[in-house]
């Protein structure tokens, strides 16, 4: 009697543990499914760069990219700059409210590896103003460069001086509630070097702007430079054309994915089309963005 007593505790027992396993397991594979938090907005550069602000919202309406990165010091027909007063900060904020278009932040050309003291102290002053334009105008955030390294300078003190700017940019902005977003970008913007710049950055609302560089996929690094500074992404990044060969784009977008990265992804066209009518150009940006909603498709199913 113990003996069936016993043996009908161990079927339980095993029925329970198996049960156990199965709801563990459905529960790791619900778990593991990748969720899609990702963005497609639209930078003004450069194929933007003659519409002015009301044609870009309409664009954007078009196309379904609701986030803009306005791309300044480049005299786009937007005019937004630093010299607008605060009634024109003022209209330009409520013309974005007024519609589903958020404007994500300011692509500045600022850059902190120069030489000449004076043009380090001007780049950190006109980024701080530009954060302070993009908070009034309804931005939460800037474009900076970090951007290149000189032969006659040691690179840990380029490195240093980088960080040290960005802090002070980043302390400034957070007044204003801006995100400073790295880019990227120029020799100096290496992810192997930046993880070593971040190494250095304190302030919180500083984070990596990813440019989709070539140079950072050669020889199948890419996912190794990636995992450098995963951890200190901004939310937004750049990408250029995706017909174009010589970078990863289906494995980037697969790392953000599983890394939950809810940023914005904005093209970034170089070449104009021929001929760069504002058909030709439409036409073009949806076909970066069908193939960016295949990149997100095939991600998604991916395990």
């Amino acid at each position: 009697m113990s003996c069936l007593k016993t043996t009908q505790y161990s079927r339980r027992e095993i029925l329970v543990t198996a049960v156990g396993f199965f709801l563990s397991g459905a529960a790791s594979l619900i778990a593991a499914k990748r969720v899609n938090k990702m963005q497609f907005g639209f930078t003004s550069y450069i194929w933007g760069r003659e519409w002015d602000l009301p044609t870009l919202i309409t664009n954007c309406i078009e196309l379904k990219s609701y986030g803009l990165e306005m791309r300044v010091e480049t005299k786009s027909a937007h005019g937004v700059e630093l010299e607008i007063d605060s009634a024109k900060r003022r209209e330009i904020k409520k013309r974005f409210a007024d519609s589903p278009v958020k404007v994500v932040g300011l692509a500045t050309s600022e850059r902190f590896d120069h030489i000449d003291p004076e043009k380090l102290k001007t780049a950190i002053e006109k980024a701080k103003r530009y954060a302070e334009l993009s908070h009034d105008i309804g931005g939460c955030g800037i474009r900076v460069f970090p951007n290149d390294f000189h032969k006659e300078v040691p690179q840990e003190k380029t490195i240093e001086q980088i960080a040290k700017s960005v802090n002070e940019v980043a302390k400034s902005a957070a007044g204003y509630g801006q995100m400073i977003r790295l880019e990227n970008h120029g020799s100096a913007g290496r992810l192997k070097t930046l993880k070593l710049i971040m190494d250095q950055v304190n302030e919180k609302n500083v984070g990596v702007k990813l440019n989709s560089d070539a140079k950072d996929a050669a020889e199948g690094a890419f996912e190794a430079n990636f995992n450098l500074i995963k951890n200190r992404l901004g939310d937004t990044l750049h990408t250029h054309d995706f017909t174009a060969p010589g970078f990863p784009y289906q494995l980037q977008c697969d790392l953000l994915m599983d890394a939950g990265w809810t940023g914005w992804w904005f093209p970034e066209l170089d070449k104009l089309p021929t001929p760069p009518t504002p058909a030709n150009r439409m036409a073009g940006l949806k076909e970066q963005r069908r193939i960016w909603d295949q990149l997100i498709e095939t991600s998604l199913k991916r395990s």
